[in-house]
């Protein structure tokens, strides 16, 4: 009976107090990816603009890629990508509190390329999977190879070539035909 009332005791604690919890982290997590919820902050006003202006945001194809499928590993990858993320958050919650300024002094530039080093050609490889096979661009196509498949020593990013997709400064936003 001892055994019973001991594995009856761990089912009611997984369903009524592990459920809620795994519920209420998945929501917040869900809730936090969005990038409305990244420029909430004034910081991250300037990164919001300029990616809402980008091709990234706004294209022909109608995609949207969010700042999470950038910035952070893909979710299937679930300890890196919850272990990034919360890292992400807390580097912005401090600049955030820290800062007397946080708009004029953080810096956009420096923040940019930071990224930029830190982007894996997986992140980019999770939404662009067809690069070797674009029958009208054989340049691009024999680029895309040599990163896909490098030479030993060789080895190159993306962002080596893309650099200026998104966070590009501009004079003004037009964001309301977007």
């Amino acid at each position: 009976m001892k055994i019973f009332m001991k594995a009856l005791l761990v089912l009611f604690i997984a369903i009524f107090v592990g459920f809620p919890l795994f519920s209420m982290t998945y929501y917040t997590m869900v809730r936090t990816s969005t990038p409305g919820f990244c420029s909430s902050c004034h910081e991250i006003r300037y990164a919001y603009n300029t990616w809402k202006s980008s091709s990234h945001a706004f294209n022909s194809k109608g995609i949207v890629v969010d700042c999470m499928d950038c910035h952070l590993p893909a979710p299937q990858d679930t300890w890196n990508f919850f272990f990034a993320k919360t890292t992400h958050g807390l580097k912005d919650i401090f600049v955030h509190l820290t800062f007397d300024d946080p708009v004029k002094e953080y810096n956009h530039e420096e923040n940019r390329k930071k990224a930029y080093l830190s982007i894996k050609n997986e992140q980019c490889l999770k939404c662009h999977r067809n690069l070797l096979y674009i029958s009208n661009k054989r340049g691009a196509m024999l680029a895309h190879r040599t990163v896909l498949y490098p030479r030993k020593g060789y080895e190159k990013k993306c962002t080596d070539c893309h650099q200026n997709l998104v966070h590009n400064k501009k004079g003004y936003y037009n964001l309301s035909k977007m």
